[in-house]
């Protein structure tokens, strides 16, 4: 059997469509074209009549203005607009009439100008009713030309159901007939049979189809035998990826829904531990130029581990430090990575979060720092000022020991306050360009080294998460008023400043000298200094403690209310190595001691 082109029989069909409806829009558009100024016709040759009636006023009242309305009415009589009514595509009536109109506008015109008026209201019905019959005609073949067109859409849009009834009958017998089958053979194919029956067909397209349905078919029966074991197995795969995220999710939910803190951290280890059955697990978190920080999941770390697994936490450039395992199979390395890129990301969002309340609080202190400065400072200059001029204008008739006395006490009241505003503005701005505590005190002690000979050093051992921003000015003043005390007043050589953590997980910043003694503090023991370094203690959850370098400590706090503190911190596996605080021959040691914002380093 001769096969044929299915698709030539339908460009066919398409190109007659094509061409008939491209036949009826020529058609309808040069209709169109010549029926665009019908309207305008129209209406121009009713003004005519209006006009014919006013230029009867001028005709009877011999204005001077009758030549002006006759070049009007010309001008309207001969319009564009009224052209078309003498083309050779306009019926002849039509161009009949409207000569007529034109010669009747000539007797018209005469009566005008030579003024009589008579003749021209007995002619003037005459010539509007040729007016209007001009009018009529020009309807009347606007109204044919909308007819042929209304007829020649309505046979074109028959001619082309026709064709379209023929198309479909014709579709339906030799195309969707055979599809049909086709579809009923894919559909048995589907099912798993792929003993299947093909319809014939006469076009070269289909044939083509069939054959290539039939190959599919040969070829699905060979692999359906290895096709469910395949789709167990990815659906395995799938499975445990859409559990990997969801165990993601839930740990990045764990990780940011409160603070990042050492419970927050232990909590998504043992879920990942518990998670890939893991023996042992850690994470080591490393800031710059501080101790490791080292959270361990349930069970410990070995003393001796072998073959421990690491994946790195970094971001950009810098290394956070990493997240160890020990197990006895082989780590999901793609789990692993998305979780220390999990915890990377955390880590650096919460640094980045203190860091913003960091700055936040040292705006504000720098506002109130201006605010003291001019109001409180300029008050205290002004007051020096006249102190001076109050005991340079004293007669000296009232002038006494006693007044005199009292006006130096006044004075060194004055200037003792004005130092220590101006001490307190220099501790506030110092932070304003230091949000981290360390550099804060390294800041702080550079400006103290400026003023004495006194070797001053500082020995800094604290992660930043072991501190909140609002912590950083309390443990600023004290240290500071703790340091200037024994520059003033300890006669000493050396201060060693040791901020750490100790075995119990309390933060210790000690102030330590090697001058007279813990005696001149108990003079001093009345100062307002001194009681601020209490107050400001009991603001962080802690005590200050004042001892000997060669006596157990002894302040303001009991063993027993010590001890109370201590209890407050719960137990955990958050480790961190402090060495031994290098004992001074003689001196005092000032330490602050108050819980972190951290688990204890040991249980």
């Amino acid at each position: 059997m001769k096969q044929g082109s299915l698709t030539s029989k339908i460009l066919g069909l398409m190109l007659v469509l094509i061409l008939l409806s491209s036949s009826l829009a020529i058609f309808a558009i040069i209709n169109l074209s010549y029926s665009l100024g019908d309207a305008k016709a129209i209406n121009a040759s009713g003004s005519l009549r209006m006009q014919s009636y006013r230029l009867m006023f001028y005709a009877n009242s011999g204005s001077e203005d009758a030549q002006e309305k006759i070049v009007e009415f010309e001008a309207t009589l001969h319009s564009e607009e009224l052209q078309p009514s003498t083309g050779w595509f306009s019926p002849k009536k039509i161009a009949d009439q409207y000569q007529l109109v034109i010669d009747k506008w000539l007797v018209m015109k005469y009566y005008i100008e030579q003024e009589n008026s008579r003749d021209y209201t007995a002619s003037l019905k005459d010539f509007v009713d040729t007016i209007d019959l001009l009018v009529l005609e020009m309807e009347h073949h606007a109204a044919f030309k909308l007819r042929l067109l209304a007829a020649s859409q309505i046979f074109g849009l028959g001619l082309m159901l026709v064709i379209a009834f023929l198309a479909v009958r014709f579709t339906k017998r030799k195309v969707v007939v055979p599809l049909q089958k086709l579809m009923e053979s894919a559909n048995t194919i589907s099912k798993g049979n792929f003993e299947i029956e093909m319809p014939e067909t006469e076009y070269i397209e289909l044939t083509a189809l069939t054959h290539a349905l039939q190959k599919t078919a040969k070829e699905l029966a060979t692999l359906y035998g290895n096709l469910e074991s395949q789709v167990t197995e990815k659906t395995l795969a799938l499975t445990r990826a859409n559990n990997e995220l969801a165990f993601l999710y839930d740990n990045l939910l764990t990780l940011n829904e409160n603070k990042l803190d050492y419970k927050a951290l232990k909590a998504v280890l043992n879920q990942l531990k518990d998670y890939e059955s893991l023996d042992y697990l850690r994470l080591i978190i490393q800031y710059p130029e501080q101790e490791l920080e080292i959270v361990q999941a349930d069970g410990g770390w070995p003393s001796d581990p072998i073959n421990s697994t690491r994946f790195q936490l970094q971001f950009e450039q810098a290394d956070l430090g990493y997240l160890e395992l020990i197990s006895a199979q082989e780590p999901n390395t793609a789990l692993f990575k998305n979780f220390a890129i999990m915890l990377t990301r955390s880590i650096v969002i919460h640094n980045a979060t203190e860091q913003r309340q960091q700055l936040a609080l040292m705006e504000e202190r720098g506002v109130i720092a201006r605010e003291l400065h001019d109001s409180l400072g300029q008050v205290l200059s002004f007051l020096k000022i006249q102190i001076s001029l109050l005991r340079k204008n004293l007669d000296y008739s009232c002038r006494s020991p006693a007044v005199e006395n009292q006006l130096t006490e006044i004075n060194e009241g004055v200037s003792t306050a004005y130092v220590q505003l101006r001490e307190l503005l220099s501790t506030f701005r110092l932070t304003i360009k230091e949000p981290n505590l360390k550099n804060a005190l390294e800041a702080m002690l550079e400006q103290l080294r400026t003023k004495t000979d006194i070797q001053i050093n500082l020995d800094y051992k604290l992660a930043p998460q072991w501190l909140e921003a609002k912590q950083h000015i309390h443990i600023l003043q004290i240290t500071r008023e703790a340091t200037l005390n024994a520059i003033k007043h300890a006669n000493a050589s050396l201060i060693n400043i040791r901020c750490y953590k100790d075995d119990k997980g309390m933060v210790n910043i000690s102030v330590s000298d090697n001058g007279i003694g813990i005696g001149y503090l108990k003079e001093r023991d009345q100062h307002f200094g001194i009681g601020i370094m209490h107050e400001r203690a009991s603001k962080l959850a802690g005590y200050v403690v004042f001892s000997s370098n060669s006596k157990s400590p002894v302040g303001s706090q009991t063993a027993a209310a010590q001890q109370t503190l201590i209890s407050q911190t719960q137990s955990g596996t958050l480790t961190t190595t402090t060495d031994s605080e290098p004992s001074l021959p003689q001196g005092t040691k000032v330490t602050l001691i108050f819980p972190s914002q951290q688990e204890p380093a040991n249980g």
